[in-house]
């Protein structure tokens, strides 16, 4: 999928381009700098970073990634926080932006990104991760690249309050303790209901995408979903969607509560009110304008797994 959160040491992901929040001065920092230098070999990845020299906040180069799961390092300075009036969202933009256009120019299909100034250049970690999502949401909408955000702690990544209380909200008003089958037994009885009448999953699919206007494209780059998969959807009738496919979908199509419901109704599915991650994403329909980089980063960092699209 182009876009995924994991939880892990930057230093040991494997992309085609690493990312290190780095200092403006080619110093070997702490933090996941360090941690950096450490995996990459310090000496050698020093060296190429002291011929950098000097960067500017906002500012993007690369070196080699010597003995990472990398061909590139990316260094880029994020902005130290100093209350916001001194363009602290601008540069931290730009710091994404021109990660993402090198990237792009040394040919990377993959690139890896920590949340950029959010440790100790004190950035507030909701700004750090709205800018972030927001800035790679906007570049998938017209480039193809396998971006990951990758978390080492979940006190570092911090979601809206006013958004978090909004979905525990739901869910207390919405879950049903005594629906206490196992997810197994639950996705039986939904898969041995009678399918709605009328369309199939397929071709619902396409009248809802026909009847917003929407092309192929902005489908599948909304529902954060490969272009391959989609093709597949697109051409093979017999094929069966996973349930996250079809709400990665219902996402894109900006579906309400009720339409979302009889998509994946269509497709043998549904919410499950004893289920609590289910409820977590039924929320966002529920409120309406559902958007994907949200919904997977509430489940996220409420320890659900994020939407898997096979």
């Amino acid at each position: 999928m182009p876009f995924r959160i994991i939880r892990n040491n930057i230093a040991a992901v494997e992309a085609d381009a690493i990312v290190n929040s780095a200092d403006p001065q080619p110093i070997a920092g702490g933090g996941a700098d360090g941690a950096i230098y450490r995996a990459a070999g310090k000496e050698e990845l020093l060296a190429a970073r002291k011929a950098i020299g000097y960067i500017e906040p906002g500012q993007a180069f690369e070196t080699p990634a010597f003995n990472l799961k990398a061909r590139y390092i990316i260094h880029t300075v994020g902005p130290v926080w100093r209350g916001g009036s001194h363009s602290e969202l601008v540069t931290l933009r730009q710091c994404y932006e021109n990660c993402l256009k090198l990237a792009e120019k040394l040919g990377c299909t993959s690139i890896a990104f920590p949340l950029i100034s959010s440790g100790s250049f004190g950035f507030p970690k909701e700004e750090a991760l709205q800018t972030a999502m927001s800035s790679i949401g906007k570049y998938l909408l017209n480039h193809d690249m396998e971006i990951i955000l990758v978390v080492y702690d979940l006190e570092s990544f911090m979601l809206s309050r006013h958004e978090y209380d909004n979905v525990r909200s739901y869910i207390d008003e919405h879950l049903d303790y005594a629906f206490n089958r196992s997810r197994r037994a639950r996705e039986e009885v939904f898969h041995q209901q009678k399918l709605p009448e009328g369309d199939t999953f397929q071709e619902r699919l396409f009248r809802l995408i026909d009847q917003r206007g929407l092309t192929d494209p902005e489908v599948y780059k909304k529902a954060n979903l490969d272009k391959k998969l989609f093709s597949k959807i697109r051409s093979d009738k017999n094929y069966h969607p996973k349930k996250d496919t079809v709400i990665s979908l219902g996402v894109a199509l900006k579906l309400n509560l009720a339409q979302m419901r009889d998509l994946l109704a269509r497709a043998g599915y549904a919410f499950s009110p004893g289920d609590r991650r289910d409820l977590i994403i039924e929320s966002f329909f529920a409120r309406g304008n559902p958007d994907i980089y949200e919904i997977e980063s509430m489940l996220f960092s409420l320890g659900e797994k994020t939407l898997y699209r096979y």
